[in-house]
């Protein structure tokens, strides 16, 4: 049994064969998709219009190529189950920038600095709003900063700051 079996939260080691190389995520914005389940979906791998993102089957879990990736974050926007983020290293030279989809209200405004929270909800940091995406009919995509070592952690905004 993995952790997320035993949890429901997944962990960096339950991801680890479904995550970019080290050399791919050192490049700049590239997609991070956490959907691990077999189940009956497919928005991400239709809306990508670089062909990046392919599903064997409909029930299998997404892949990605990698190369063909380039981070524009159009498929965080459509995926029902909230799997789907975007993380660039290459943001500033102490922070990383981590887009992802945001379903509360109040809508977070930029340059607002929020509690960055893991995949468990627990605060491990600051985030910084970059920009937010209101989509018509889609979830909000939101990208915040957040220091480099949190890039691959930070999952989720909570309370406001500042």
């Amino acid at each position: 049994m993995n952790s997320y079996e035993a949890t429901g939260v997944l962990t960096l080691e339950d991801l680890k064969d479904r995550l970019p190389p080290k050399e791919r995520l050192e490049k700049g914005p590239v997609v991070i998709i956490e959907c691990i389940q077999k189940i009956p979906c497919d928005p991400c791998a239709h809306i990508c219009r670089f062909g990046a993102i392919k599903k064997p089957s409909l029930i299998d879990p997404p892949e990605v190529d990698y190369d063909k990736c380039t981070g524009c974050g159009e498929c965080v926007a459509v995926c029902p189950g909230l799997a789907i983020f975007v993380v660039n290293f290459k943001y500033s030279d102490d922070e990383a920038s981590v887009t992802i989809p945001y379903e509360f209200l109040p809508i977070p405004k930029k340059g607002e600095i929020f509690e960055a929270l893991d995949r468990e909800g627990k605060p491990v940091g600051e985030a910084r709003v970059i920009s937010v995406r209101r989509m018509e009919d889609k979830t909000t995509v939101v990208t915040i900063s957040v220091r480099k070592d949190l890039a691959m952690v930070v999952r989720n905004i909570g309370r406001k700051i500042k």
